[in-house]
């Protein structure tokens, strides 16, 4: 196909994060400096983000068979590059202190970047696969960036070795169904698979080496084990940006593959995909009740989320679409806040992060805003009322409801119980009597950096959308999925 100024136009976001990387690679080789290297990637980001303004004017548009740029791949990109603009203003304060490189963390957050834009715009396996990739290869590098450290260095070498081998199976997985089907696009692979009707041994093969694949990718049960062993281990940021930017990437393509491929939405891969769902919230919140890290609790934490979003996923119509970008928005938006506030405890760097609960005890008495920011998080992540996180959860039962889906709306309704406990005991630790010399603790002027006014603001957007969800709900209604031409 002739590729035109239109389509030009509606690539620029990816474009500007390739030429970000570039031009911090240059940098480097020609001087290192940390704050260049820093500033360059927070504008190229900014940039890209800024971007998206024109793309939505030529917006829907299909970039050879591979990509659709449509308002819903929109929506996702801003998600992305807004969650990867505050990893990367967190990661600054952090690696300042660093005793190794630090330009090329932002060499390999760009690169991570240009994968996810991909990915939330594929409508074809090819670009699913090279997305996912291009995503998954440089967050081994950032979990281990603290190679000195032992636990980042297993974090690093534990997430590619599992990594990999989720790849493998979703690599195998897609071979398959190519091969029975013929054709790698979304629709033409529902086309061709709605007469089997998911009944073909190589297509029940196929299917469930992709589920296996992008399960991992998710990390939803069973194939969460890796979660909180690499969120404890890999730097605060890393983890921030592992819970946020590949977790959106990773469910927004596949939203789009089952709205696109009606035949997997229905018989024994329906019923998988619920019993994964249930299995994640059940495991995420019990395993999460025994953990005394703070860094874990939000791992297997996440695991119990995703759970509640795949509810959405299971739904596939009518409010499906709209709650999963209203649940994942109020997700991102707390996990920053929550991450945020441990890297701003941990920086600059010191060894490992203040992870342990102890770290935390008596936060309240040396640093008040500082609490409120993550009592914020904790009671949105919990899914209380007037914060950002109740509107996710209101959205996943409408759903649920609405889909009849009523053993998954108990199973949300028993997560969520048993996860008031341990955030509420995460609170009440910020509350108690100080330690006597605190091991760790936030830098007196955290709130006058960069850092510290985004989790701020953070804090702030967690309870506005709270109190008033309706600017976020327009944003979300207009972010349909287009047809392919």
């Amino acid at each position: 196909m002739n590729l035109t100024s239109s389509h030009l136009i509606a690539l620029l976001p990816l474009m500007l994060v390739c030429v970000t990387v570039v031009i911090v690679m240059l940098t480097v080789a020609w001087r290192r400096s940390h704050f260049v290297s820093a500033t360059l990637t927070v504008i190229g980001l900014n940039a890209a983000l800024a971007s998206l303004i024109l793309v939505g004017q030529v917006a829907p548009i299909q970039v050879t068979p591979l990509v659709m740029i449509d308002h819903y791949s929109i929506l996702y990109m801003a998600m992305i590059l807004i969650a990867a603009l505050a990893c990367s203003t967190l990661a600054y304060a952090y690696l300042e202190t660093l005793p190794d490189q630090r330009d090329e963390f932002y060499m390999l957050l760009g690169c991570s970047v240009a994968g996810g834009l991909l990915l939330v715009s594929s409508q074809h396996l090819t670009s699913l696969f090279i997305g996912l990739e291009l995503m998954s290869l440089p967050l081994y590098g950032m979990a281990a960036y603290a190679f000195k450290e032992r636990l980042s260095l297993e974090a690093g070498i534990k997430y590619m070795v599992l990594s990999a081998m989720a790849s493998a199976f979703l690599l195998f997985g897609m071979a398959l169904l190519y091969a029975e089907s013929g054709t790698l696009s979304f629709t033409g692979l529902g086309a061709s698979l709605a007469n089997d009707a998911l009944h073909s041994n190589w297509v029940v093969a196929g299917v469930g080496l992709m589920v296996v694949g992008l399960g991992f990718k998710l990390s939803v049960a069973p194939f969460h084990l890796w979660t909180p062993d690499v969120y404890e281990g890999a730097p605060a940021p890393v983890s921030a940006f592992l819970a946020t930017v590949s977790k959106i990437a990773v469910f927004a393509v596949l939203m789009r593959l089952f709205s696109l491929a009606p035949a997997t939405g229905d018989g024994w891969l329906h019923t998988v995909i619920a019993l994964m769902a249930l299995l994640s919230m059940v495991v995420g919140n019990l395993l999460a009740l025994m953990q005394k890290n703070l860094k874990r609790i939000i791992g297997y934490s996440s695991i119990a989320h995703l759970g509640y979003l795949l509810t959405a996923l299971v739904a596939s119509d009518g409010l499906a679409l709209e709650a999963a970008a209203i649940y994942l928005a109020t997700y991102v938006a707390t996990t920053l806040g929550a991450f945020g506030v441990i890297t701003l405890v941990s920086s600059p760097y010191k060894g490992s992060d203040a992870g342990l609960l102890y770290h935390y005890r008596g936060l309240f008495w040396r640093r008040p805003y500082l609490t409120a920011v993550l009592t914020v998080m904790m009671l949105s992540l919990a899914g209380i009322p007037m914060t950002a996180g109740f509107i996710g959860k209101f959205y996943i039962f409408t759903v649920g409801v609405e889909s009849e889906l009523w053993w998954l709306v108990g199973g949300v309704v028993l997560g969520s119980a048993l996860g008031l406990y341990y955030y509420l005991r995460v609170m009440v630790t910020l509350y108690l009597k100080s330690a006597d010399e605190p091991e760790r603790d936030a830098p007196n002027d955290w709130a006058q950096q960069v850092g510290g006014l985004m989790v701020l603001l953070l804090a702030a957007l967690v309870f506005l959308i709270g109190v008033y969800p309706q600017p976020l709900i327009d944003l979300v209604q207009m972010a349909g999925i287009q047809m392919p031409i």
